[in-house]
């Protein structure tokens, strides 16, 4: 009932016992807290919350526009709401190396388990479209020494993100993500890779955790679980599939609705009352509400 009962220390201590164990983790991208019960309730090893859902979720594009009281309060809202770990997607750290500081901080009071800085130029940019830019080495390194310096709990995921593959290449990226690794990143995160191989490379170069974005209609193809796992990556993303398969059944829905006048036809397609209630967990808060009110005052 309400939220989580697993401490937010607890999430942290138990995803790095995971991820020490070698196995890939699945991440699916949860665009509100339900979906992320319903992520937990699949089966899946944790949850990720995605810096463009966010800003899709208030009409605005992936540039930067977000700010950090936006997303430490929606990361705390879905963190809240599984006993799965949260990674949160924080941009650039959103400022100089102590605005990356604050970022952490306020991040780990939020109840996540992680999060990511990039490298990218502020205003940033999706990290699958064209036209991206880097900052230098220097700046990065130091956005990854703010944000571990910062770091209150040590289990708390520190990752770095680099951009630089889509702009310099592959060999720009393994030597930016080694660098990253000495600042005290304790995952890599090398976005836009297009093949297995590189992949691989990123992997063979590091000593650390990777990660790979499985993010459609992207410059990565879609490769599964399998094929990851066998280049040695150990998590997987899918940051935006659920809010794109939701939008588009929302649009389909009403589509029909303006055709037809009702929803008949998109029944089977809707999630069941039943099933709304069992996720939320609607018997608990009545059983609750009974007990409280069920009582009765001696003298």
């Amino acid at each position: 009932m309400l939220y989580s009962t697993v401490s937010a220390g607890e999430k942290r201590r138990l995803f790095r016992e995971r991820l020490a164990s070698g196995e890939l983790l699945r991440f699916p991208g949860a665009f509100n807290p339900l979906s992320a019960r319903l992520i937990e309730r699949k089966g899946f090893e944790g949850v990720y919350i995605s810096g463009a859902v966010l800003s899709a979720d208030l009409g605005l594009p992936d540039i930067g526009l977000t700010t950090l009281t936006e997303v430490a309060g929606r990361g705390q809202q879905i963190a809240r709401m599984t006993d799965l770990p949260a990674i949160i997607d924080a941009d650039t750290g959103f400022g100089e190396p102590m605005n990356v500081a604050r970022t952490i901080q306020t991040l780990e009071d939020a109840g996540l388990a992680g999060t990511h800085i990039e490298d990218q130029i502020n205003p940033k940019r999706c990290g699958h479209l064209d036209g991206k830019s880097v900052v230098d080495e220097d700046t990065a390194i130091k956005r990854i020494r703010a944000a571990a310096d910062a770091r209150r709990d040590e289990n708390f995921l520190i990752m770095a993100r680099t951009d630089i593959r889509a702009v310099e290449g592959l060999e720009s990226a393994i030597d930016r993500a080694k660098a990253l690794v000495d600042a005290g990143a304790d995952a890599i995160f090398p976005e836009a890779m297009r093949t297995l191989d590189e992949f691989a490379a990123v992997r063979a170069a590091v000593d650390v955790p990777i990660l790979a974005n499985m993010t459609e209609f992207g410059k990565s193809d879609l490769f599964s679980v399998d094929q990851l796992r066998d280049v040695g990556v150990n998590i997987v993303i899918w940051p935006v599939s659920l809010l794109r398969i939701a939008m588009g059944a929302a649009s389909r829905a009403l589509d029909t609705l303006e055709t037809d006048g009702h929803l008949t036809a998109k029944l089977d397609e809707m999630q069941h009352r039943a099933d709304l209630y069992d996720l939320i967990d609607y018997e608990q808060y009545s059983r609750f509400d009974q007990n409280v009110f069920d009582f009765h005052i001696t003298r």
